[in-house]
């Protein structure tokens, strides 16, 4: 059987690309999962790219896991989780009626907002206390779940979630790794089912590209013990940034 058989040489090389950075985003610099999504929005078009990308970002999210599974702050994460519900069927209903412009047009507008957000938190710095309140939870639970639905690009909202929290490197992707992990496979019977997007052929494209998840995995969880701090949280931002020029033009 052929998977895909109109892609040409560039395109698989695209593709390759992107699994390679889904596993680096998973296991080491996360903000690097928002350079894969006009990756392949600009191979498969919008919104059967985020079929494509689900099952492999799934498979990133079991080799995250094995990292880091025991580093999570576990009561932050459901505390977002019933909202992040909420979001994913708000998604889910509007994904139905919007065409690929309009998908590019809302990815970009989030994570345009989440770059803003960034910033200002890390001016603030030590001054900016985020409250432990319902409406801040659900706030972020219910706009993660919608960007995740829609365009897999939930990635810099909980990362201005966790920053904003002073949350450490290595809990930082402790609670990103269960968190999406989560998230994924709760979207997986939605976009099959209702949606569409997501078929045989791309169970079998994400099983030709886990070497590829696997290779990007074990470069991430190596390069990540060698930035500090800082310089963690400045590269979350410039990828923020990168991508959301990217997405608008």
């Amino acid at each position: 059987m052929e998977i895909f058989p109109d892609l040409e040489l560039v395109q698989w090389l695209w593709v390759i690309l992107a699994a390679l950075l889904i596993g680096v985003s998973k296991t080491g610099i996360s903000g690097l999962l928002t350079l894969v999504i006009p990756i392949l929005a600009a191979v498969f078009g919008g919104k059967a790219s985020t079929g494509i990308i689900l099952p492999m970002l799934i498979v990133g999210d079991v080799f995250a896991l094995f990292y880091y599974k025991h580093n999570a702050k576990r009561e932050d994460i459901l505390k977002l989780l019933p909202w992040t519900f909420m979001g994913l069927i708000f998604g889910l209903i509007i994904g139905g009626y919007i065409n690929d412009e309009q998908f590019k047009s809302l990815i970009a507008l989030s994570v345009l907002l989440c770059l803003f957000l960034l910033i200002y938190f890390e001016k603030k710095g030590d001054q900016l206390k985020i409250p432990d309140k319902t409406w801040l939870h659900a706030s972020v639970g219910i706009l993660a779940g919608f960007t995740s639905m829609i365009g897999n690009a939930a990635g810099p909202i909980f990362s201005v979630y966790l920053l904003a929290k002073g949350v450490d490197k290595v809990n930082f992707l402790g609670m990103t790794a269960w968190f999406f992990f989560i998230v994924n496979v709760t979207k997986l019977p939605m976009q099959v089912f209702i949606w569409h997007n997501i078929t045989v052929q791309t169970f079998v494209l994400t099983g030709l590209m886990i070497p590829f998840i696997g290779i990007g995995a074990v470069f991430g969880a190596f390069i990540i013990k060698r930035i500090n701090e800082k310089a963690f949280r400045y590269l979350i931002i410039g990828m923020t940034a990168i991508v959301a020029l990217k997405l608008f033009f």
